[in-house]
């Protein structure tokens, strides 16, 4: 397979943790040069010290708070004035947990504007360079929630879900243009996200945080939760060359959780 990124460069939101850190080393493992996006300078020059050297060019940083739609554009604006980017990265930590019904119209709001706004403003500003390029790759880590509901993520769900159908929508806009959209839908993966949902869902329940680990253990047929890079080694492939004709759909890495869906 044609998975050599060499010349290309990717941005990848959320970079300094979990998924997003583990999406930006396998990218700059196959020879892209990297921009890291995310709201912690000290952390964003943390990571970019620890990647794999770009043998053609430099990787970069990019601050900016993805709470703040107009700091995430402006940034970005000014930085495709200077670099164009081929692939870019969604990646964004998740709205607090809790009941649907319990939950205010302000929590929709600011997760609309933090997942899918931002995801709209980072996708215009780069597609254009990715036309000119003639290479262009948009991937969104979205949750495996798209397919399946996660009990006590009731505003996480709804949002999940919007920013499945507009990848869709915009895959079938840009095709022709031989730019592609396509989601990563991860499934329970050792990150702090998962832990905070491990500790809140223990509470609510009044039980061990290892018996609600028992318990989600028992529903995945692997047995066991995703290590962040595996759902990255999905994400450097939807990147490469050899994703071409792959556009408009949602890939699993759930060890099969939702198999049956």
């Amino acid at each position: 397979m044609k998975m050599d990124l060499t010349n290309l460069r990717a941005l990848v939101s959320g970079s300094t943790q979990g998924i997003g850190y583990a999406t930006a080393m396998e990218l700059a493992s196959m020879g892209a040069a990297v921009t890291l996006l995310a709201r912690n300078r000290l952390k964003l020059e943390n990571v970019l010290g620890k990647l794999p050297a770009c043998e053609w060019t430099e990787h970069e940083v990019l601050c900016a708070d993805f709470e703040n739609c107009d700091e995430v554009k402006s940034c970005v604006q000014d930085y495709v004035q200077k670099k164009s980017v081929q692939i870019l990265v969604n990646n964004t930590g998740g709205p607090a947990p809790g009941a649907i019904f319990e939950a205010k119209e302000e929590e929709f709001l600011h997760a609309f504007k933090k997942h899918l706004i931002c995801n709209q403003i980072l996708s215009q500003e780069l597609v254009p360079g990715m036309r000119k390029s003639g290479y262009g790759r948009i991937i969104n880590i979205i949750s495996l929630s798209v397919k399946q509901p996660v009990s006590g993520l009731g505003v996480s769900n709804t949002i999940r879900g919007a920013v499945a159908s507009w990848s869709k929508t915009l895959a079938t806009e840009l095709g022709p243009a031989g730019i592609t959209v396509n989601n990563v839908l991860p499934g329970y993966t050792n990150t702090e996200r998962l832990i905070e949902l491990f500790e809140n869902t223990a509470q609510q329940k009044g039980i061990p945080v290892s018996d609600q680990k028992d318990k989600l253990y028992s529903e995945i047929p692997l047995k066991r939760f995703a290590h962040p890079e595996e759902i990255a080694y999905a994400v450097g492939f939807l990147a490469s060359p050899s994703a071409s004709y792959i556009t408009g759909t949602n890939i699993m890495v759930d060890g099969g959780k939702t198999l049956c869906l």
